[in-house]
Formats: C-alpha cells, structure tokens, sequence
C-alpha cells in the first residue's frame, strides 16, 4: 500500500525531542513524511561545541545557521557561518563543525534522501521538557555500530 504524503507544519521546539550526542535536538522531517526525499533536524548546540570529523555515504548533508557562529569543515574548505549561512556538504566527503563565542547555535542539518535522521532518533534519548541532558559520554562502541548501519564514517575528532 502506498504512503499518503500529507502537508504538515511544526513551530521552533517542536517535533520529537531527543537528546543527541548531549546535545537538543528536534526530529522536523522524517523519511517517513517526505516519502523518503529528506530528512531535517533542528538542533541548538552549546557553545564550544564540536561534531566529530565523519563522512556520509548514504545523502548528501546541508547546514542553515539559524543563530550562533560556527566554523564549519567540508574536506578543505573552511567556512565561517553566521545567522542566515546555509553550507552544502556532498556526500563522501568528510566535514564536521564547531559552535565558536560564547553562545550557543541553532542549526538545521537537512540531509537528501531521508535517512540520517533515523540514525538521530536511534542514538538519541527521548528529553523531557525542563528534563537535564544525559550526563558522560555517548557510547563509542555504539555511536560506531549505529554509524556503520547507516553508512557514516565516524572519522575522529574535528581537524583544527
């Protein structure tokens, strides 16, 4: 049977709440509802902050700076992205990225096909509203099994 694609529309904080990687974060677009076409994330990172240094082989990944400044890392290029800076990272090639200042960032990650996002949801812990981030570390031995199953390489730490 066919999925039925369906408008819909969800507000800033709104969709499914996770903690991912420490990190709050909020499921937009699911495979699901765009009939596999993409997959978005809303993410507010704190300051200091950085992604591992990873590449995807499944979809290419974009970034909109919603708030907050960042550096961002697409294989040799370095890009300094304020509020409003959309970066295009194509698939197989490694990038990763930083919060800069002292203030956090709100980041959408947009990836195309759907598919990363499944990985968000299975690596993230559901979050509560007023609830605290997970305390330690993410599991490494399972951030990589969990990377591997959707075609990520988790490269190691973020190039200076």
């Amino acid at each position: 049977m066919a999925t039925v694609l369906r408008p819909y529309a969800l507000a800033r904080g709104e969709g499914e709440a996770l903690w991912f990687l420490g990190t709050p974060t909020w499921v937009k677009a699911t495979g699901e509802q765009t009939g596999g076409a993409l997959g978005l994330v809303e993410q507010v990172i704190p300051a200091g902050s950085a992604s591992p240094w990873h590449v995807h082989h499944a979809e290419d990944e974009a970034f909109y700076v919603v708030e907050g400044e960042m550096t961002f890392i697409c294989g040799d290029e370095r890009i300094a992205a304020g509020p409003g800076t959309w970066v295009w990272g194509p698939r197989g090639v490694p990038h990763g990225f930083r919060v800069e200042g002292t203030a956090p960032a709100r980041l959408l990650l947009l990836t195309t096909p759907a598919g990363f996002e499944r990985f968000v949801v299975e690596m993230g812990e559901p979050a509560t509203e007023g609830g605290a981030p997970p305390t330690g570390e993410p599991d490494t031995e399972a951030l990589m099994a969990l990377a591997a199953k959707y075609r990520l390489d988790i490269l190691g730490p973020l190039p200076d």
